[in-house]
């Protein structure tokens, strides 16, 4: 079981690990806006051992093929990000893509190889370097161990707040820190990640345990969350590791590894959290949580379905306690158990009340659900009595304004 438990949550972000700067810029990129930041940048002292997981949609950003094909040795020292324009669909993406990482390199003294990239924003238009190219001087002159909310600031398209988080904890004796930034609002359904993720640490590790920690991670993290259905094209989750903690390098699955992986998790489930929370147009937080399954992947699968049903998402809304959707989405979703054994609960701030049991409805109290349903943060509590298992799973109502948002996302 991954805990969250006995860490220390801290200020730093991306930058909290050692050895880790980070900067964001206005380059301009999306014509017309000269007041937003734009572009990022984290870098390492040192040549970190890197994770990378990638969306699995067929269609894939150009800056997704360039991190594939410079992670071949598992390493990277930098990582380069623009929003307003997602490079992808594009005849010349991948060219655009290596000139960022070029242009990184030149201006850091690095090998192009070791940097990253990463882009979001408007599929299909073609990304100009020029804009980039102008701002690359004062993008690498201004890291900074304090450039973390910058960066944050620069990777965000609809988001309405910054996702950064770190914490500190010991091993061996040695200050240890996991530290991130993500961005997401919309096209938000990963099964691998969210649209933007950029995780550090200063922990020595082993680079196939880096990967492994980084995938058990993210199946309970990322993969839990859904705004909206749809799949991105440049979703990117990056783990970057410096060894700077001079810890003893974890070389095995031993008690230094769990207290890795439950680091990250405390990192990447709050960045998950919140992007559910920022979900575009969202008025409130949905967070399932099943329990009483027969296996982690039926509880996973049952919570996913749950918070990524539009009619759950629109009775959420709306308050209404149509716990009938709720059962309709856990009866489709792909997995065994006998629903005639489900139970459902809601839940909030303001108390909570059951609505199901055994699968059929009990009496409860209107305007007690509509008052626990009015909170900004709303918990459906499904137990399937069929098991020991459990999964958490975020996402978010669908409100009116995520229409407008979408209707006018090219404008």
């Amino acid at each position: 079981m991954i805990k969250i438990n006995g860490f220390d949550f801290i200020d730093g972000g991306v930058c909290a690990a050692k050895g880790f700067t980070a900067s964001g810029v206005i380059a301009g990129i999306k014509a017309g806006n000269t007041t937003k930041r734009d572009l990022a940048l984290i870098k390492s002292s040192v040549r970190c051992k890197t994770a990378a997981l990638f969306t699995r949609n067929k269609v894939k950003g150009a800056p997704i093929l360039v991190c594939k094909e410079h992670l071949n040795d598992g390493y990277a020292q930098a990582v380069i990000v623009n929003s307003g324009n997602a490079n992808t669909c594009n005849s010349n993406g991948i060219e655009i893509a290596e000139q960022m990482c070029s242009l990184a390199a030149e201006a850091l003294g690095l090998d192009k190889d070791d940097i990253l990239v990463g882009s979001t924003g408007v599929i299909g238009q073609k990304l100009s370097i020029e804009p980039i190219k102008a701002v690359i001087p004062e993008l690498a002159a201004s890291l900074s161990e304090n450039g973390s909310p910058l960066a944050c600031e620069a990777i965000m398209t609809t988001d309405t707040r910054k996702k950064e988080f770190a914490v500190e904890f010991e091993l061996d004796g040695k200050k240890c820190r996991v530290g991130g930034i993500s961005k997401g609002s919309g096209m938000i359904n990963p099964n691998m990640a969210t649209m933007l993720a950029f995780i550090t640490t200063d922990v020595a590790i082993n680079g196939e345990l880096l990967e492994m920690a980084l995938r058990k991670v993210c199946g309970v993290t990322y993969n839990m969350v859904s705004v909206d259905g749809d799949t991105s094209t440049n979703d990117t989750l990056i783990l970057m590791s410096s060894g700077l903690a001079e810890n003893k390098e974890i070389i095995c699955e031993d008690e230094s590894y769990e207290i890795f992986v439950n680091a990250l998790y405390a990192v990447m489930m709050n960045l998950a959290r919140e992007t559910a929370r920022d979900g575009e147009g969202a008025t409130k937080l949905i967070e399932c949580v099943v329990s009483g399954a027969p296996d982690e992947n039926t509880a996973k699968t049952v919570a996913k379905s749950v918070i990524s049903s539009s009619l759950v998402k629109a009775a959420l809304f709306a308050a209404d306690a149509n716990w009938g959707r709720i059962l309709c989405a856990i009866g489709y979703a792909d997995a065994e158990f006998d629903i005639s054994k489900t139970a459902v609960d809601l839940a909030s701030e303001k108390g909570e009340i059951a609505v199901c049991e055994n699968g059929a409805g009990v009496d409860f109290s209107e305007d007690k659900a509509k008052e626990i349903l009015s909170e900004e943060e709303i918990k459906i509590l499904v137990n399937l009595n069929s098991g020991d298992s459990s999964a958490i799973a975020w996402g978010c109502d669908l409100t009116f304004d995520y229409v407008k948002i979408n209707a006018e996302y090219r404008t």
